[in-house]
């Protein structure tokens, strides 16, 4: 019997949101509510849409494996050469391509804990280690994560927002940090979220890139752009690093239709800013009602709401909303996670947050 290498037999396999689909078969029930995978409820971007239309006549070939028009307009867009930029199958693909060209085995990664599983799944797919720093007050404890510094660290991941707590680091505390980290590691910040952040403190990471800094922002058009069926993201750093990256990368990574529609909807200002707009009346009204329900909630800076628990109570709320056909995402036994929705689909989150009995305060 082939077996795989014990750090693969032991990987937890990352589990996603459960579709609608999925939870109607099982219950016998209609018209649920999504609100676990932090997708955009506005939907997709109008003129990505279009351009699929005309896109769908050209399948027959293979896709341009350099993403040429799409590189080229977000290079105008970010002010960076076009070499500055990598483009994968979503961010979590440039994630993996980080971790394949710089990792070997039995070095380390530093990550905040809890954040994205999948950094940690993807180290240790690579025979990696990762040493996890735990947040303080919901946020990357960056002063910790420096300390955790070794001469067998060469990367760290930071997540900004952070996935699932919504927090953010501010520019001062990032300032400093990047000062502690050596010429050798690279600081891997993740922005699937940037386009939703409220708060002027933010961080500007493009900043330490354009310092010629060791860091690779990640980016997506899952999110605000509407196109997580899609799957597209990119990453920003110097040509030295994507050059490296695009040698483990496959030729034909992205397909034509998620380029066609990404390449539109860098254009569709019109639909992030309605996006913006629609996510803040949501969160406006959630804040709201969940104070009124006296349920604790982690103050946000993207498109979802971080509810720690006091109790391991988060699957059974996760059952008993289903119940009531609203998905939401348990994040380990003590905390849920609560994507901001339409008007109609937060009312109805709340209606049945009403029917769940305690555990939630």
């Amino acid at each position: 019997m082939i077996q795989a290498p014990e750090h693969i037999r032991s990987i937890n396999p990352y589990v996603p949101g459960k579709p609608i689909e999925e939870l109607e078969r099982e219950l016998g029930i209609t018209g649920s509510t999504k609100l676990a995978s932090n997708e955009n409820p506005v939907g997709s971007s109008p003129l990505a849409m279009k351009a699929l239309r005309k896109g769908i006549f050209g399948l027959n070939r293979y896709p341009d494996g350099s993403c040429f028009y799409l590189r080229s307009a977000l290079s105008e867009r970010l002010n960076v050469n076009g070499s500055d930029l990598i483009f994968g199958n979503g961010s979590n693909e440039i994630i993996e391509l980080a971790v394949r060209t710089f990792l070997s085995p039995g070095d380390e990664v530093i990550m905040a804990q809890p954040s994205f599983v999948v950094y940690s799944m993807v180290v240790q797919a690579a025979n990696g280690k990762s040493v996890v720093v735990p947040l303080r007050e919901w946020r990357h404890d960056l002063d910790a994560m420096a300390l955790r510094i070794t001469d067998k660290t060469k990367i760290i991941f930071t997540a900004n927002p952070n996935n699932p707590t919504a927090t953010i680091n501010t520019k001062e505390e990032m300032d400093s940090f990047m000062k502690k980290v050596p010429e050798d590691v690279l600081v891997i910040v993740d922005e699937a979220y940037y386009e939703y952040v409220r708060s002027a403190d933010y961080a500007d990471s493009m900043e330490y890139f354009r310092q010629g800094r060791n860091i690779l922002l990640l980016r997506t058009f899952s999110k605000i752009y509407g196109l997580a069926g899609l799957r597209i993201g990119y990453g920003i750093a110097r040509a030295e690093i994507i050059t490296e990256m695009n040698k483990v990368r496959q030729p034909f990574n992205v397909n034509t239709l998620a380029q066609m529609a990404a390449a539109a909807a860098l254009n569709d200002h019109a639909h992030v800013e309605r996006s913006k707009r629609i996510n803040e009346r949501g969160m406006k009204y959630l804040y709201r009602e969940l104070k009124a329900l006296k349920i604790h909630f982690v103050p946000s800076e993207a498109n979802f709401i971080y509810v720690p628990l006091k109790d391991d109570a988060a699957l059974q709320i996760y059952n008993d909303l289903l119940k009531e056909g609203v998905i939401v995402r348990p994040m380990g036994p003590r905390a849920i996670r609560i994507t901001v929705g339409l008007p109609g689909e937060n009312k109805r989150l709340i209606e049945a947050l009403r029917k769940v009995p305690g555990n939630l305060g």
